[in-house]
């Protein structure tokens, strides 16, 4: 039995288990090895209707999008419309931010790999029009800047709505259209959307949330973000195995199955060099374009995550190898899942260790948290560091859209981790902590930014 096979039946008889233990209503699976694609399902899509999961019905990919709206900017380059190192304001002059030296000074390489270094956390609702991201990006003109440039790494949710306004006015149509035309169609995608009224066409599964930590997950109010935000991840949906027709063509010189070369050989190899390296968060070691890296033991590894509400989107392949899974899930607990499905199938299918997630060793507790003590803060929190007795306390209080959907606040202890990195000592789920890095120095030995993917800057002298 090959071991693609041996994979197959080991789904078959272990990935319903899996996301019962987990509290994961429903979820679908794609795997690609020896130019072979296998795929199942299990759960239910919607637990107020019962429908089920097959490897057909679509779940949304979140961010995971970033790598197709990076993918359609490459095509811009191939075509010679859009050089990644001339200043956005080149293609968009009514660019504004609230620092204009910096929003003058941004690049489109520095939007696909998140070191524009504005605010990236905003998630304005300019309505259903096909002009919903060129309004996003007029509302930017006072967001701050966190550092100049280029400088470091910071997530940047917003700065992918913008790179999706210039592909926008290159190709003289709305992102919508832009991903239909030059991906699903030339890549013969059958089960893929762009948005609701697409993903309605389709067995479509509804993300599910718990109500209080603990609870089991219910039906989520509403399905998607807004769309203002598609390029960045808010409502592109597909089923695991049309995700992975994507990868192949990344994985085959940019050449669909037909033959149709979507994108130049020298474009997607630039997707997957480092642009810069990311703090120890348990995420990834660098960004392309696009894409997260790894740095495994046992080989390169490239991919995503993406989260939406009630759904989250996990994407790892192994290009030397010729190897990818996908896993689409709609609630619980999809983190322990994928944990256990994406050790075993990268083991054994491309001899790849995922690494154990950031978790507290008192072996690794600083001397001094001097370093560490201050006020942080970003458009969607304020963040208070104390030494108290020997420990090292974060009180957060969430703002704007953050408080809005209650995201949690109060205060509790970090943990150290590793080097400058720790952990809340609260587990966001059994065995899951959010990782803290301090980075920077603001030139009095103390850190300049508290970094969770996305950088908060340090506000207290």
């Amino acid at each position: 039995m090959s071991k693609i096979s041996e994979i197959e039946t080991w789904l078959q008889e272990n990935f319903a288990a899996l996301l019962a233990e987990h509290q994961v209503p429903g979820a679908a699976i794609a795997v690609l090895a020896d130019g072979e694609v296998i795929d199942h399902a299990a759960g239910i899509l919607n637990k107020g209707t019962g429908v089920e999961s097959t490897v057909d019905s679509v779940f949304q990919i979140g961010s995971i999008t970033k790598v197709w709206t990076t993918t359609l900017a490459m095509q811009l380059v191939d075509e010679g419309k859009l050089d990644l190192d001339r200043p956005v304001r080149d293609y968009l002059p009514e660019f504004v931010l609230g620092d204009d030296e910096a929003a003058a000074a941004i690049t489109v390489r520095q939007l696909t790999c998140h070191t524009a270094g504005f605010e990236g956390d905003i998630f304005t609702d300019t309505g259903v029009g096909d002009d919903a991201v060129e309004k996003f990006v007029a509302t930017l003109s006072d967001v701050p800047q966190l550092f100049p440039p280029g400088e470091r790494f910071s997530y940047n949710n917003a700065g992918y709505c913008v790179l999706g306004r210039v592909i926008e006015v290159l190709r003289g149509k709305c992102w919508d259209d832009c991903v239909r035309e030059h991906l699903f169609a030339p890549l013969g995608l059958t089960h893929a959307a762009s948005g609701p009224y697409d993903a309605i066409r389709y067995r479509a599964a509804i993300g599910h949330v718990s109500p209080k930590p603990g609870d089991d997950p219910v039906p989520a109010p509403i399905w998607a973000l807004t769309r203002s935000n598609s390029p960045a991840g808010s409502t592109l949906a597909m089923r695991p195995r049309d995700l992975l027709t994507f990868v192949r063509m990344h994985l085959n010189d940019g050449k669909a199955d037909d033959g149709t070369q979507v994108l130049l050989p020298e474009s997607l190899l630039a997707m997957r060099e480092p642009q810069v390296d990311v703090p120890d968060l348990g995420m990834a070691e660098h960004w392309g374009l696009g894409w997260m890296l790894f740095d495994w033991d046992g080989g390169k590894v490239i991919g995503h995550d993406g989260g939406t509400i009630g759904q989250s989107a996990f994407l790892r392949v192994v290009p030397e190898k010729g190897v990818a899974v996908a896993l689409l899930t709609n609630g619980g607990q999809p983190m322990h899942v994928y944990q256990e499905i994406f050790t075993k199938l990268l083991d054994e299918l491309a001899g790849v260790t995922v690494p154990a997630r950031p978790e507290p060793n008192s072996a690794a507790a600083p001397a001094d948290f001097s370093r560490y003590v201050g006020e942080y803060s970003s458009m969607v929190a304020d963040t208070v560091v104390t030494e108290e007795d020997g420990k090292l306390w974060m009180e957060r209080t969430p703002k704007g859209i953050f408080a809005e959907i209650g995201a949690p606040s109060g205060k509790e202890e970090l943990l150290p981790s590793q080097g400058d990195t720790f952990v809340a000592k609260t587990a966001q789920l059994p065995g899951v902590y959010m990782a803290h890095a301090f980075v920077g120095d603001d030139g009095n030995g103390r850190a300049q930014f508290l970094h969770t993917g996305r950088a908060d800057r340090r506000v207290s002298q």
